[in-house]
């Protein structure tokens, strides 16, 4: 997902950022596998990275997320900070090509553990089909959809591989680290069920989405994604998309229109208005909204999945 219209802005900004982080951690940083509190000091690039790190390192680990709540990580740009964070980490785990200022940093430490979440599930590419893109909108040539958290099968995945190389940095508490994962692919692999039994009858097998984040999810659960915008959420769709996302809707029974918790709901209002259809949160959990910008308190990743597949259910017309 990484966008060229923001690129050199991104590029430049991290530059400028790694010639201050080199300043800020000039002094020293951390040479053994462990800081100073004797935790083991992980830096996350968003939400989806920092929950696997905290569900699986427990107390062992001190977490830095470097996407603060509530904010859209395709936007991130980095201080020199949260650079200088990225260069003394224990260790890194962020995914690949979602946000190009974490994947320089990345490239600038010498953290020997990074965790890239693409390499324990490769990317697909889920962009629109040529022809229905957004006008004047490139996508790189490597680009594939991100959001492989919402299968929770490839999230498991991506568990394990976060739960193996912690314990290849802290192998004093490899058994907690190997027990912690355990404990969450089992709660995932729960989820993935109450998908499957959930979805498995409806009325229809096509939601409309703002943007196409859902791709992953609707392939694991035999549905149909029919996004607005692709995979960018801030891009404006041509009237020859919105054309066919409206036909999409009349000719498979669609009530719904969903919207995302961090972007306007203001695209979709819009095509549900003039469909007369009804709109709902399906939230690709980027980040968890706060509960002080109306977020709800206590929710997590698995809470927002769970409340997602209700949403689904209602909009697709379950029947059991």
């Amino acid at each position: 997902m990484t966008m060229t219209r923001r690129l050199p802005r991104a590029i430049a900004l991290t530059a400028t950022a790694v010639i201050g982080a080199l300043a800020l951690s000039a002094c020293g940083g951390n040479s053994s596998a462990e800081g100073s509190d004797g935790k083991l000091h992980v830096v996350a690039s968003f939400y989806p990275m920092e929950y696997l790190a905290g569900q699986i390192g427990g107390d062992h680990v001190s977490v830095t997320d470097l996407t603060a709540a509530g904010v859209e990580p395709h936007d991130l740009e980095l201080t020199a900070k949260q650079v200088a964070a990225v260069q003394k980490a224990d260790a890194l785990l962020y995914l690949k090509g979602l946000q190009p200022t974490v994947d320089q940093a990345v490239e600038q430490s010498h953290a020997k553990h990074v965790i890239d979440a693409t390499a324990a599930s490769p990317l697909v590419d889920h962009h629109l089909d040529e022809g229905t893109e957004e006008a004047g909108h490139d996508h790189p040539a490597t680009a594939g959809d991100p959001h492989i958290w919402l299968d929770p099968t490839r999230y498991a995945a991506v568990a394990r591989s976060v739960g193996a190389e912690f314990a290849k940095a802290d192998p004093a508490h490899a058994a907690d680290y190997t027990r912690n994962t355990d404990d969450l692919v089992k709660r995932l692999t729960g989820l993935d069920q109450e998908f499957r039994d959930g979805l498995r009858d409806t009325t229809t097998k096509t939601f409309v989405t703002s943007h196409a984040a859902f791709g992953y999810l609707a392939d694991h659960y035999g549905l149909t994604q029919v996004a607005i915008n692709g995979v960018d959420p801030e891009a404006e769709p041509t009237p020859a998309r919105l054309s066919e996302v409206q036909k999409a809707a009349r000719e498979n029974g669609v009530t719904t229109i969903f919207f995302e918790s961090l972007v306007s709901p203001k695209l979709a209002e819009t095509v549900a208005k003039d469909l007369g259809l009804k709109t709902a949160v399906l939230d690709p959990i980027e980040g968890i909204k706060p509960e002080s910008a109306g977020g709800t308190a206590g929710a997590d990743y698995l809470t927002v999945m769970k409340q997602n597949l209700t949403n689904l259910r209602a909009a697709l017309g379950a029947t059991s």
